[in-house]
């Protein structure tokens, strides 16, 4: 803000402004003041854009159809989890009073997070599948990602697909537990042979036989698409099911999410020992608690969501125009002043 201050006072053709005018005058235009995040439609890649604006037409065509739409994800919760904001009787000043008034001291919280519990579970409209839940305990400090590998997930996954309907659809993220490619493609660490073998063994005709690596590896993924399959979607193939997976960046786009929050809400009023085990009981009560009625509000709320995303991306195309800087100098010759696109730079 101090920056676009000292742009329009330095303008001639501008008014000078004082800094809590032009806050004002945002303010008026429907600017919000907040946190910077991803959704800023200057630094977006369009390839996300582009997946975005699929998955919200594959997301719609699949609710017209009527089918079973189910939402997969992770979470963790700590035997430490305590909510952040308790009532406090400001009256009782020091634990001496507290003692001679016959009153308690309150809560002893944690020093730390403790333990940690890996959770994955799955819903839909109709409330969280039975029999849908792991739950394990992480024996590591770190990412609860490294735990949850693609071994585990599939074992699960497989075991989960027998509890749904037949074609119905699978919502998750692109985790890369999710994503176990069901056999390795090209990439820039295969080494040259690697990727004449890989050639060959797809039967594909490599005429020229002084390619570079870099042109062999460009050959590799003008096909590599066609094998590229995933292990759960084989494993939901074979089941009668369909997986559809999340924009990158976008877990507000799956109301499991909005679920998670009831319930480790629940768990951190609750949580007074501070121990796993009651931690894990916590969470199975919380996951009874949570009503068919839960899940479609929050299925409501990411339509909404998707609804906003949809007519963003349209109203971004129709007034973000792009901004075209030309390379090289302003005066030019004539033979120069076309110039090919190559020679400029789109923002």
């Amino acid at each position: 803000m101090d920056k676009l201050l000292v742009d329009i006072n330095e303008d001639e053709s501008l008014p000078n402004i004082k800094r809590d005018k032009l806050w004002k005058t945002l303010r008026e235009l429907g600017f919000i003041y907040e946190s910077n995040n991803r959704k800023s439609a200057l630094i977006e890649k369009e390839e996300i854009i582009c997946w975005r604006r699929q998955y919200l037409r594959e997301i719609r065509k699949l609710r017209k159809e009527g089918k079973n739409i189910f939402y997969l994800d992770e979470t963790w919760i700590n035997e430490g989890h305590f909510v952040n904001k308790v009532w406090q009787d400001k009256l009782v000043t020091n634990a001496r009073q507290a003692f001679i008034e016959g009153l308690s001291t309150g809560l002893k919280f944690p020093n730390g997070k403790g333990r940690r519990l890996i959770i994955t579970h799955i819903g839909g409209d109709k409330g969280f599948v039975n029999g849908g839940l792991l739950d394990f305990i992480s024996n590591s400090t770190k990412d609860y990602h490294e735990e949850m590998t693609a071994d585990v997930f599939e074992e699960y996954f497989s075991q989960m697909i027998d509890l749904l309907p037949t074609n119905s659809v699978i919502v998750m993220d692109n985790a890369s537990y999710h994503s176990r490619l069901k056999e390795p493609l090209p990439n820039t660490k295969w080494r040259k042979q690697e990727l004449l073998d890989w050639l060959i063994m797809k039967e594909i005709v490599v005429q020229e036989k002084d390619l570079l690596k870099k042109e062999l590896l460009q050959l590799c993924k003008q096909h590599s698409p066609k094998y590229k399959k995933y292990s759960v979607d084989e494993i939901a193939t074979e089941h009668g099911v369909k997986v559809l997976r999340l924009p990158p960046y976008h877990c507000e786009l799956n109301p499991i999410e909005l679920i998670w929050a009831q319930m480790k809400g629940y768990v951190a009023r609750n949580n007074t020992t501070f121990k796993l085990q009651d931690v894990r009981q916590l969470l199975s009560a919380s996951i009874s608690k949570i009503s068919s009625d839960n899940w479609q509000k929050a299925i409501r709320h990411v339509i909404a969501e998707e609804e906003k995303f949809w007519k963003l991306d349209l109203l971004i195309e129709e007034t973000v125009e792009p901004i075209i800087i030309s390379v090289g100098n302003e005066e030019t010759d004539d033979d120069d002043a076309s110039l090919s696109e190559e020679d400029n730079l789109y923002i």
